[in-house]
């Protein structure tokens, strides 16, 4: 199954890159970037806030019916919350040294795309490291289909609003998620502005943070991850924060992980160790 997966993703990858050239001779409408502008926000939320903030470092409580949702908006886009998790936790435990399989240290391809194409970790790794998600049965049929979510999608996208629309706003919006996450991945661990002391080369990036709403501020997460909030300073923006937030005032969620005040008192001070809850 392994094997498999490698080999759809490291082909699928190049269409999803091929696709949306096509528009050069097709042309495109107003309609169709309208669509790729919800297609961007859902897909910042979809690995943000849910795979990144909810699935992989558990900063806010939610239903089941809801933990549902956000998995299946992620498989959406191709995301599987129970692998985006396993490997994110493991790369926070082993943030830059010999044993993160995504650090810059790797190079550029293993860095943003070799990690994805060929998973360094076995199937029995990741359930090992996932426990609290795969006490879920629908999450680990997600985990297992998790082409299913994704191909749902490009069909319904195709079907409604066409090639054009389809070419523009689903495979621009899952590019935009894909990289995304990568540039995280790389530019966040070899910029300069950093906030904390940590032991890992992370850094926060302002252009990042602005596109990819609240996600460049990486330094601050690496500092203390299991906060729902990346952005401490009132000028840090984040809006996948604010979005936790107004779901929290709908009832939707709950439980959300803020920032203690003595994290916003140790920014430049130098600290020994990051306060990690995923140890």
């Amino acid at each position: 199954m392994k094997a498999i997966s490698s080999v759809v993703k490291a082909a699928g990858l190049p269409l999803a890159h091929l696709i949306p050239l096509t528009l050069l001779r097709t042309g495109t409408t107003r309609r169709d970037w309208a669509a790729f502008a919800v297609a961007y926000v859902l897909a910042m939320v979809a690995v943000g806030g849910g795979l990144h903030r909810y699935f992989a470092h558990r900063s806010f409580r939610t239903s089941r019916a809801f933990q549902f949702f956000l998995a299946a908006m992620a498989g959406c886009f191709f995301g599987d919350a129970i692998e985006f998790s396993a490997k994110h936790r493991w790369h926070h435990r082993h943030s830059d040294n010999e044993r993160d399989f995504n650090s810059p240290l790797r190079g550029l391809w293993q860095c943003w795309f070799g990690h994805i194409v060929n998973n360094p970790m076995t199937e029995e790794e990741m359930l090992r490291i996932t426990p609290d998600l795969t006490r879920f049965p629908e999450l680990v049929w997600l985990h297992r289909f998790w082409f299913v979510p994704g191909l749902t999608a490009c069909a319904l996208v195709l079907s409604l609003g066409g090639y054009r629309m389809f070419a523009c706003a689903y495979c621009l919006g899952f590019l935009a998620g894909l990289h995304g996450a990568a540039s995280i991945g790389y530019f966040c661990h070899t910029g300069r502005r950093r906030n904390f002391a940590t032991r890992d080369a992370s850094s926060n990036s302002v252009i990042l943070a602005v596109l990819l709403l609240g996600e460049g501020w990486h330094n601050n997460h690496h500092y203390y991850p299991s906060a729902a909030r990346s952005g401490i300073a009132w000028y840090e923006i984040d809006v996948l924060y604010w979005i936790v937030k107004a779901l929290s005032w709908s009832g939707l969620v709950w439980g959300v992980r803020e920032m203690p005040e003595s994290v916003q008192m140790a920014r430049g001070k130098r600290a020994a160790e990051p306060v990690c809850a995923l140890r």
